[in-house]
């Protein structure tokens, strides 16, 4: 763990603040339970609302009976879709990929059908949570069933229809050819050569459904009793939600207020704007009265978005040394009941990843997206791209395997060297900075790999049953959704901005007004820094205010790793224009000639003399308004947007031990070490936060999480008794390090860090798994590799069929969280 370092006797000097690692200024109040989730908050009036949903995955409501619950205890009314058609709005999808797509209506309260289980159909509003649960079990809903289509493969064939109005279950089809797009050549002629004089390798790959298991559940308070119609919300976008109540509901956006609290994570789980918010708002303008509803957790895991669920298939040809000639990835998604806000495009995303670090001349990518009666799928952690980047590092090992070389020596050969940089790739993606083989000689050197690849031949040399097995990820990602032309290129419905203000106040401190929206990623931490830096002001005098589309009005919050990249550098642009702005008043002030003044560590001076002025006195002196030049503004604040120009490309290696007990299946991790290059850091403390929360999340769809369905549509996953989330006494302590290659796309040289230990860590851990078996014949397990899979693989591969079963063997290891390369290593939890 970095040291961390808050001396206040430490002046800010020049750079003082970037690259310091600074306690979070939020974790304060959270740890003292000062905060203010949307579920603390407390209105005169207010109501408590439950929602009645659908125990059916598909079906058509015959008849609601609302009466019993109108009568109970406590109970104001209760409201079925009917009841508020007409101010309801709509879900809507902001990212139709292709002109044709297929997208069903989304109401936040269906009039006539169902099409998962957990939709909505009525809602009790009563004058306590208790009163309004209660009553919701005495509405009675008359459904008529119909056949319900739950698995992704079927779904293609139609047989059974989602949505029967639709007369498919095909939402849309979408393609990049690099040929046609005259980044490549044709991957169809260089897989038909290389099955003459090369390789050719298939293979199908599942992607899992997962659960964004924020920490706080999703909650909803509208005040529809002043001016405006005021919301509070978990949220991590409210400038879209403001923007998406206003389009849809009829209601002014000058009239909407949304605010998003502190709120308890998010994982893109919270990007969406949910059926509750708007049944909640719809309520409250019935009634007059302000609402709250704070969901339980089994209705976030039944209702809120899903992630993943795909199947890959991806042919990969080389030649026979290894050198790659051409990659082919036909995906099938899964979108769930309905096309979510940028559901349709998630699978998309992930199209200029997959040919990742690796010069692929030819390239083919295929994704079509399939509705089902399943809950609705979404942006989660990485979105797009650790499905990619799990399909082509499993590939890379297959291809290592096939030639007899090592899985980093496959890599090397084919990887993007550092002096090629910037390099377009053959999906058309210019990545402007890298340096590959610096991040994995330092990863190797941490992991100690030559000493464990001596290990686990000493292993298969001497028959252990417990096997070692060591996994490599070497990635790269795409982060900070950008530029705004490029978006529209794709038909996404928003631009890829982000925008910045900064006051200067009379006294010394200084206003920051971001529109990103922090979910615990520590906004208001290295923002103070970066402004802290800039201005030349004291990181403690610098506030920094979010999340209320009020005080910060523009905005697209904070998603894909975005914030820094994108809302980090309005910061510096509206930064530079307050010190440009105070050059003018400082000159006068000085009577000296702009031109000769220069401006360091808060300060402008007269170059080659000791007169100056500092900035918070030149904002005491705009404030008086006494000495100002001829027409200046008695003010030297400062907003900015800024667009960026390409995305940021972060990336890494990330290795990984597992020990592969043969005879049960059960795993346990050995060691791990990730070294990303994230660009210039702001804040190593919280970096390391958040490649830890990271790598947790990876791992955990590696070993343990996934969604299940029954065959009636009912997810039977959901609570955490069966949707395995794992817990710091899951893990072990793990190792980070970075190199840096600063991004050449921003002037602060940051790239993105929030989801990049997701998307490098998943396929590590399976190649790790397959890696330790790969001598019996496995070349792949089926996620969540759980001890019942790694051992139903064993016995696939020819084991001896009479062997005892997992529960009748003991174990040659317990699961714990040592490391056992470091014993009195502490181990580390989910991060953020």
């Amino acid at each position: 763990m970095t040291a961390v370092d808050d001396r206040p006797e430490a002046k800010p000097t020049k750079s003082a603040e970037i690259g310091r690692a600074r306690r979070r200024k939020e974790d304060q109040r959270l740890i003292t339970g000062r905060t203010k989730w949307t579920d603390n908050i407390q209105l005169a009036g207010m109501l408590h609302l439950a929602m009645v949903r659908s125990p059916l995955a598909h079906a058509t409501i015959t008849n609601i009976d609302t009466e019993e619950a109108k009568s109970a205890a406590g109970v104001v009314t209760v409201f079925t879709g009917a009841d508020i058609a007409d101010i309801q709005g709509v879900n809507i999808t902001a990212w139709p990929i292709t002109a044709d797509q297929k997208t069903p209506d989304h109401l936040p309260m269906p009039l006539d059908r169902v099409a998962h289980a957990g939709e909505i159909v009525a809602v009790v509003a009563a004058r306590t949570a208790a009163a309004a649960r209660d009553a919701a079990e005495l509405v009675d809903v008359d459904y008529d069933a119909l056949p319900a289509v739950l698995d992704l493969k079927e779904a293609a064939t139609d047989a059974v229809l989602a949505h029967p109005a639709l007369g498919t279950n095909k939402s849309a089809f979408w393609q990049l050819d690099s040929k046609e797009g005259g980044t490549g050549e044709d991957v169809d002629d260089a897989i038909r050569q290389a099955g003459i004089d090369g390789i050719v390798i298939e293979r199908e790959y599942r992607q899992q459904r997962l659960i964004p298991a924020f920490m706080e559940p999703r909650s909803t308070v509208v005040d529809p009793t002043g001016e405006q119609v005021t919301m509070w919300s978990a949220t991590q976008v409210p400038h879209i939600l403001r923007f998406c109540i206003a389009a849809t509901t009829g209601l002014p956006e000058s009239k909407i207020r949304v605010i998003a609290p502190d709120v308890g994570g998010g994982f893109g789980g919270k990007l969406q704007t949910t059926p509750e918010e708007f049944v909640t708002l719809a309520v409250a303008r019935k009634l007059g009265r302000p609402c709250k509803f704070t969901e339980t957790r089994s209705e976030t895991m039944i209702s809120a978005h899903h992630g993943r669920d795909q199947w890959q298939k991806l042919t990969l040809c080389a030649k026979k040394d290894g050198t790659v000639t051409g990659l082919k990835v036909e995906l099938m998604a899964d979108l769930g009941a309905y096309a979510a806000i940028v559901g349709g495009g998630v699978p998309v995303l992930g199209a200029w990843m997959f040919n990742s670090i690796y010069k692929f001349p030819a390239y083919r990518f295929n994704t079509t997206n399939y509705y089902t009666n399943k809950t609705w799928v979404d942006a989660y952690r990485g979105a797009g791209r650790p499905e990619a980047t799990y399909a082509i590092e499993r590939l890379m090992d297959e291809l290592a395997a096939e030639v007899g070389v090592d899985p980093l020596e496959i890599r090397e050969k084919n990887w993007i060297t550092h002096e090629e940089f910037p390099f377009t790739t053959v999906a058309g993606m210019t990545y402007d900075s890298g340096n590959y083989e610096a991040a994995t000689a330092k990863a190797k050197e941490l992991f100690g790999y030559d000493e464990l690849r001596a290990e686990q031949q000493q292993r298969r040399d001497s028959g252990d049953p417990v096997q070692l097995g060591i996994g490599v990820s070497t990635f790269t990602e795409m982060c900070g959704l950008a530029p705004s032309r490029v978006l529209g290129s794709l038909n996404y419905g928003a631009g890829g901005w982000e925008s910045a203000s900064i006051r200067m106040l009379a006294t010394g401190t200084v206003e920051v007004i971001t529109g990103t929206s922090p979910h615990g990623q520590g906004h208001e931490t290295a923002w103070s820094q970066i402004v802290a830096d800039r201005l030349g002001v004291p990181f403690e005098n610098v506030e920094v205010l979010h999340g209320d589309t009020q005080i910060a009005p523009k905005g697209m919050d904070s998603y894909g790793s975005r914030s820094l990249v994108v809302g980090g550098e309005a910061l510096v642009l509206a930064a530079d224009k307050v010190i440009e702005k105070a050059k003018v008043i400082a000159a006068h002030l000085l009577e000296a000639n702009a031109d000769d003044l220069e401006f360091a560590e808060g300060t402008f001076t007269v170059k080659g003399t000791d007169k100056g002025i500092g900035l918070t006195d030149i904002a005491l002196a705009t404030f008086a308004g006494h000495n100002l030049p001829d027409g200046a503004e008695p003010s030297i604040d400062a907003d900015a947007t800024y667009d960026p120009v390409n995305f940021s490309f972060p990336h890494g290696t990330h290795l990984c031990a597992m020990e592969v007990d043969t005879e049960t299946g059960a795993t346990k991790m050995r060691k791990y070490v990730c070294v990303d290059d994230i660009g210039v850091i702001i804040n190593p403390l919280i970096v390391e936060g958040q490649v830890h929360g990271g790598l947790v999340q990876g791992i955990a769809q590696a070993l343990w999480e996934g969604a299940e369905y029954d065959e009636q549509g009912t997810l039977v996953s959901g609570s955490f008794v069966d949707y395995t989330l794992p817990t710091a006494a899951d893990t072990i302590n793990f190792i980070t390090d970075h190199t840096t290659s600063p991004a050449t796309s921003n002037s602060l040289g940051t790239k993105g860090v929030g989801e990049a230990g997701t998307i490098a860590s998943t396929p590590a851990v399976v190649n790790a798994i397959v890696d330790a078996l790969r001598s019996r014949g496995i070349n792949d397990i089926t996620m969540p590799c759980t001890p019942e899979r790694v051992w139903n693989a064993i016995q696939s591969a020819g084991a001896n069929q009479s062997e005892p079963t997992p529960a009748e063997v003991q174990p040659h290891f317990q699961a714990d969280s040592t490391n056992q390369d470091d014993p009195g290593a502490t181990t580390q939890g989910a991060g953020q």
